[in-house]
């Protein structure tokens, strides 16, 4: 049965147990070979059968004899089973001993089958250390946009490790134009930039070409944009100019040593006597060597400036670090303001765009160059700014430069220059040319509040009186006044004596302006006018005042009705400086009229006596305040009664408060109660002090006991309940009861009566 698989394969397992222990060289080994040709006669096309004769082949170390039978398994099994084959033979080309030429050649082969395995090739030749053809193989990947790595290596990788193989074998690898190679990862591969230029560099170092190496640094270094990057080349590039001077200096020990003991050659002194003096072919160039780190290790800081501003061109702060580097150089620093206010854009810049041209100016100032100091305010005027503000700073720089410099008339002139108004035609133009795009700031100068002030400012300090009026008439014209504008309008005037005139500011503003900025202007313009007029004008004033706290909301009322009564108290009646104190009662918001109130009864007492407070007292504790205020204002009732001799009203006013105080949460009024008894009463009274203590705490108790069980039907007996609490006191019984009454009258159902 030689067509029986089975009884080969049996058989052939035999036969490897038989000779698994024996050395390669036995002769079981042949009978064992001849065995598998027999069997592969019928069964070559089984490849189990191949792959184990294949296999022991292998161990056999038959080089020629596996190779061969690797190709004959692979005429004849079909090509769905080359798989199994290919295994085997890949594992078997790598072993030592296997010539490099065969392993190429099985493997070039094994990639016409299976292209995709071309990693597991590009391995091996670094293995092998052939270079040349591993560098083309990885470039041929990647320049195939189809490629996917079975290894999971991403195309980023696979260029480093290219640029790697470039620069490390640099003298080995060619037919390859390296610098086109890395230059194009520098393009495509932003995130390791400054790695892949120091790729670049140590490429040239390694051809022996440092003066390119150098240029490569120094071009990396100028095209960067990210700190890090810029790190990696720098660092980079003082290392290799440290090792350029420590090679260099050995190698000048090394040439002493020499001359000293006469081995220097013939030619060598030829050539040194003919190229002497040349600096080119100076042996002995440490110093400039020397001298080249330390330029290189100088400009760090400008290199890195350099950096942040590829970054963004636009932003001002770097701008200004860039001009301090070059402090004491005027020359660079002049060209650093130039190159900055030529780049950066005032709409898209970052910081204030301004600032550059103001220290631009002073940089000429600082150097006594007036000229070209107002040459470049004259140019800086007009750049389009994103705002109105930041060309005002530069019109207000401009003028103090003059001020500082004793120029006091074309300090004015500026700012008259300045504040003027566009002409219609330059409008009309200024239209036409805009069409759909933003209305430059020039136009919008005019109307700016922070020129208009340095402007008024000037005028006050260097014009006369009219022409510092018809600027602050301008600024109202405008409607671009503040309060404060008015204010200090006004006390221009009063300083002047044109104080009708002030009080029409003052009056101008109080139109122009609502609560709460109106309020500063009326608190001044009330208080000048008293002070000014005082009794002549009585009248007068309390219309301004009656208009004060009419438009005055119930926040901001409070100090002026106090400075209205304070004007009754000086020049007029005290009756009506005590309605006015009425009036501010009422009108100030419930959380200042507790302390309203006490002002108002401290000025009656002080006034009109102490008798005068009971009406005010009474009036407070009637007026709507918190429970705990009107407490509070009882006790001061009580206190005061007490002082008076009035025992019984004071007593009253203890009965009707005791209303406002739980025993249990307040014991301090029902302390002092006690103490005025023991001090005024008697044991009648004393017990009816302890029956309406005892009455207020039962009915706080039940009211809140009620209150947390409440349903519909109990409306109606708690509200009784509380009319028959308050009827258990003397001091206004009936009132009290009456309005418990009216509540339930709202809160019932009409069917309840």
């Amino acid at each position: 049965m030689p067509g029986s698989y089975k009884l080969w394969y049996a058989y052939l397992r035999e036969r490897l147990e038989l000779v698994r222990n024996l050395p390669v060289t036995h002769s079981q080994y042949d009978t064992l070979n001849n065995m598998f040709e027999r069997a592969l006669v019928n069964m070559h096309k089984m490849p189990r059968i191949w792959i184990m004769f294949l296999q022991s082949l292998t161990e056999q170390k038959l080089l020629t004899r596996t190779r061969r039978t690797f190709d004959r398994a692979l005429c004849a099994l079909p090509v769905t089973q080359h798989d199994r084959i290919w295994g085997p033979y890949l594992v078997f080309v790598i072993q030592k001993g296997v010539p490099i030429e065969t392993s190429l050649r099985v493997y070039r082969r094994y990639l016409k089958y299976d292209p995709s395995h071309i990693e597991d090739f590009i391995d091996f030749l670094l293995e092998s250390s052939l270079w040349q053809e591993a560098s083309e193989r990885l470039s041929g990947v990647l320049n195939d946009d189809q490629f996917f790595s079975i290894k999971g290596k991403t195309k980023h990788r696979l260029w480093l490790e290219l640029c790697d193989l470039l620069t490390m074998h640099s003298a080995e690898v060619s037919g390859l134009n390296v610098d086109a190679v890395i230059r194009g990862g520098i393009k495509k591969f932003t995130d390791q930039v400054g790695r892949l230029w120091t790729s670049l560099a140590d490429y040239y170092i390694r051809r022996k070409l440092p003066e390119k190496a150098r240029d490569i640094f120094e071009e990396g270094m100028t095209t960067v944009v990210t700190v890090r990057d810029f790190s990696v080349i720098f660092d980079a590039y003082s290392q290799f100019e440290e090792s350029m001077l420590a090679y260099k200096m050995e190698n000048i020990d090394l040439s002493d040593d020499e001359e000293e003991n006469g081995e220097v050659s013939t030619s060598v002194k030829f050539e040194k006597m003919i190229l002497r003096g040349c600096w080119l072919h100076d042996d002995n160039d440490v110093d400039m060597r020397l001298t080249r780190l330390e330029h290189l290790m100088d400009r760090r800081p400008e290199l890195a400036n350099s950096v942040l501003l590829r970054q963004n061109p636009h932003n001002v702060e770097h701008w200004h670090r860039r001009v301090k580097l070059f402090e004491g150089n005027p020359t660079r620093q002049i060209l650093t303001f130039t190159e900055a206010v030529r780049t950066v854009d005032p709409m898209k810049a970052v910081g204030k765009p301004h600032t550059l041209w103001v220290a631009f100016a002073k940089l000429y100032e600082n150097h006594k160059d007036l000229d070209n100091a107002r040459v470049i305010f004259d140019r800086a005027v007009q750049v389009n700014f994103k705002t109105v503000d930041h060309l005002a700073s530069i019109w207000c720089e401009w003028a103090e430069m003059e001020l500082r410099h004793k120029k006091l008339d074309k300090a004015l002139a500026l700012m008259q220059r300045a504040t003027a108004v566009p002409s219609v035609g330059v409008k009309q133009i200024v239209a036409t040319d805009m069409k759909d795009s933003q209305e430059p700031v020039q136009m919008k100068l005019h109307r700016c509040l922070r020129l208009w002030a340095f402007y008024v400012d000037l005028e006050e300090s260097l014009g006369s009186l009219e022409s510092t009026r018809a600027v602050y008439d301008r600024i109202l014209d405008l409607k671009i006044a503040t309060p404060q504008i008015i204010i200090n309008y006004a006390m221009l005037l009063e300083e002047h004596k044109y104080f009708e005139d002030a009080f029409q500011i003052y009056e101008r503003g109080v139109k122009i302006f609502k609560y709460p900025h109106v309020k500063d202007i009326w608190v001044t313009y009330l208080s000048k006018f008293v002070k000014r007029y005082g009794t002549i004008k009585l009248e007068r004033a309390r219309e301004l005042f009656e208009r004060a706290v009419e438009s005055a909301p119930a926040e901001s009322v409070k100090p002026l009705y106090l400075q209205y009564a304070k004007l009754e108290e000086d020049y007029g009646l005290a009756k009506r400086a005590m309605k006015v104190y009425g009036q501010a009662t009422e009108a100030v918001p419930a959380n200042e009229k507790l302390s309203m109130y006490e002002l108002y009864i401290a000025r009656a007492a002080e006034i009109f006596g102490i008798p005068k407070t009971r009406e005010i007292y009474e009036q407070t504790i009637q007026s709507g305040l918190p429970d705990k205020d009107v407490k509070a204002m009882c006790l001061k009732y009580a206190e005061l009664e007490k002082r008076l001799g009035e025992i019984v009203r004071a007593r009253a006013i203890y009965t009707f408060a005791s209303q406002f105080a739980d025993p249990r949460t307040d014991p301090d009024f029902w302390n002092r109660w006690h103490e005025f008894e023991v001090q005024h009463g008697n044991e009648d009274t004393f017990r009816e002090m302890l029956r309406i203590k005892r009455s207020v705490s039962a009915s706080y108790s039940q009211v809140g006991s009620l209150y947390q069980n409440n349903t519909p039907t109990d409306d109606g007996l708690i509200c009784f309940r509380l009319i028959k609490y308050e009827m258990m006191f003397e001091f206004d019984k009936f009132s009290c009861a009456t309005d418990v009454l009216i509540v339930c009258v709202h809160v019932l159902d009409p069917t309840f009566f």
